[in-house]
């Protein structure tokens, strides 16, 4: 069992009421972390330590940041065992998932080392005589990372990186379902030897997570959040951001399609489809909830995802699926597929559907509007199968959904693949390639009910800098009283 702590000002601390929080192994029901369950007067406590970081931090000399950050991506590789290990306790995916995730989390921090002399401004052209006008980028104080549990040391690690990159100090409010992993990235920090309170990190006890993320957005040290979680969360995040002023960036749910052309190579398109649908048991923002697939070649396509997915099994093992995060998620998801075959829809599974946290991949052919499974994302390792006549009603597919965050086109002709790429609303689009694929230093995010604002490189300076205007006055300036 992990015991973890609040870390506030570079200090490993108890909550000041002195209580805490379990999270339990989402396969044996087991205790797997004993966590901090942070008070108000905790927040109040690390944004303090954030705010009276910030000048000297800000005023860190551009390379002295990135050194510091490299230095954070090697100690975060050193860690990558014990993250792993946290992970597979607190979330219940594969080994080799975490182990991926500690590898692209530490190349996010090369790339945020790589921005620190990026972060530029612009002379803009005045009308007035000897006015050098400028346009300068500066940070923006303290910002508030909330980060979800599905990729735990990615998203963690993405809610700081470009933040500390361009000056900001920040506070890192941790998932309850993973306070263990969320907390070792504050120890990352910690031993690359950053100074005292530009890393925070609260953990806190479920029922009390709308008053500490309340607390953490009211405050008026606080100028930036960023949110990655459920379109619903999200909603209540930026309203609350909205009521402060706030701004705030938001990565949220997604209905990613994979659109299947009738010249597409299906054998390119099957293996595509299915690491979209199923790695992390479909557990990941860019997971592909709907593939659309021409009908000239959809019984043909269908036959070899099939095939294909009945290789995947998934189990209490280090195996490519491993476990969802709660019993109550796979119980979610299995009523979605009965609602399906209600409905009147074909579901192929390859086992048994629900055991435990454990749930076995399934195909859901024959969607209508009328089922679950057409509008919500599920979450989980379904996948559901449209049929389209045409290039027209393959994109009209495409965008009937709230969502728009991720999306692919396969086909032969790369001109037609991106004339539909572009009419998809979505902030993502790859062709002949899977939804589920990140970069560090990709411009990341969606449109629509996928939220606003973009992570990752260039992009993120943005979201975590003010641009203000500054001119000086070189000439003796005429006024006309």
């Amino acid at each position: 069992m992990f015991q973890t702590d609040l870390l506030i000002n570079g200090e490993p601390r108890a909550a000041s009421s002195g209580t805490s929080f379990e999270r339990r192994n989402p396969s044996t029901g087991e205790v797997a972390t004993r966590a901090a369950a942070a008070t108000p007067a905790d927040v109040d406590a690390a944004i303090a330590a954030a705010h009276a970081a910030f000048p000297a931090w800000s005023a860190m000399a551009p390379g002295a940041r990135r050194a510091l950050l490299l230095t954070a991506a090697d100690k975060m590789e050193a860690l990558r065992g014990q993250f792993v290990e946290a992970a597979v306790e607190e979330a219940g995916g594969a080994p080799m998932w975490y182990a991926f995730n500690v590898t692209l989390a530490a190349n996010m921090l090369r790339e945020a080392a790589s921005m620190t002399t990026q972060i530029a401004g612009e002379v803009i052209p005045s009308d007035v005589p000897g006015s050098l006008a400028l346009g300068v980028r500066q940070p923006c104080g303290v910002v508030v990372g909330i980060a979800p549990w599905n990729a735990p040391v990615i998203l963690g690690t993405r809610a700081l990186a470009m933040p500390l990159a361009c000056g900001n100090t920040v506070v890192l409010k941790a998932s309850e379902l993973c306070p263990a992993v969320h907390r070792l990235i504050g120890q990352v920090f910690a031993d690359a030897g950053f100074p005292p309170g530009v890393v925070n990190v609260i953990t806190n006890a479920p029922d009390d997570a709308a008053s500490v993320v309340e607390r953490l957005i009211a405050h008026p040290a606080v100028r930036r959040i960023n949110f990655t979680g459920s379109t619903r969360v999200g909603r209540i995040i930026a309203q609350t951001a909205a009521t402060y002023l706030k701004p705030v960036l938001l990565e949220l749910g997604g209905k990613n399609p994979v659109v299947v052309l009738d010249d597409a190579d299906l054998d390119a398109a099957v293996e595509a489809a299915a690491f979209s649908a199923f790695f992390n048991q479909g557990q990941i923002c860019m997971s592909a909830d709907r593939i659309l697939v021409s009908a000239k070649v959809a019984d043909e396509f269908v036959a070899r995802l099939a095939t294909k997915t009945a290789t995947l099994k998934a189990a209490r093992s280090d195996a490519p699926l491993a476990g969802m995060v709660d019993p109550s998620a796979a119980a979610r998801v299995e009523a979605m597929l009965e609602d399906a075959r209600t409905h009147g829809a074909t579901v192929t599974q390859t086992g048994p559907g629900v055991d435990g946290n454990i749930m076995q991949p399934a195909i859901v052919d024959g969607v209508t509007p009328a089922m679950l499974v057409y509008q919500e994302e599920s979450f989980g390792p379904i996948v559901s199968v449209l049929r389209f006549d045409s290039d027209e009603e393959a994109i009209r597919l495409a965008n009937d959904s709230e969502y728009g965050l991720s999306s692919a086109v396969f086909s032969r002709d790369i001109g037609r693949a991106m004339a539909v790429a572009q009419r998809i609303e979505s902030g993502i689009c790859h062709i002949n390639g899977p939804t589920v694929h990140d970069e560090a230093q990709m411009p990341f995010g969606g449109v629509k009910g996928s939220g606003y604002g973009r992570f990752g490189g260039k992009a993120a300076i943005a979201e975590f800098t003010d641009l203000r205007w500054i001119t000086v006055q070189t000439t003796l300036r005429h006024f006309p009283i």
